[in-house]
């Protein structure tokens, strides 16, 4: 078993990528579409809604059942309620790029 670590692309990469491609855009013009079109996604899946983007995945809202843990020093049962979390969801195009 290989332990090959996959090349990452980040936010400062999708900047540079934009900045390329809008020539014409400033820096903290690109920077500002980022972080609005993030904050629209994260709202949304807050509201529990769906949000899909053609090409790319679905963003959803993941439940997690309720829970109990004990502590390893103290022994004490403590009890975590339902949580919820984001659940990215790649597109079959995205695979297999």
């Amino acid at each position: 078993m290989s332990s090959k670590k996959q090349p990452t692309f980040n936010r400062s990469d999708i900047e540079l990528v934009l900045s390329k491609e809008f020539p014409d855009l400033n820096k903290s013009q690109i920077s500002l579409a980022i972080d609005s079109i993030l904050e629209s996604i994260v709202d949304a899946v807050a509201l529990d809604d769906k949000v899909e983007i053609r090409g790319f995945g679905t963003f959803s809202k993941k439940y997690i059942r309720p829970r109990k843990f004990i502590n390893p020093r103290t022994k004490e049962v403590s009890y975590l309620g339902e949580t919820a979390t984001m659940h990215f969801k790649p597109s079959k195009s995205l695979i297999e790029k």
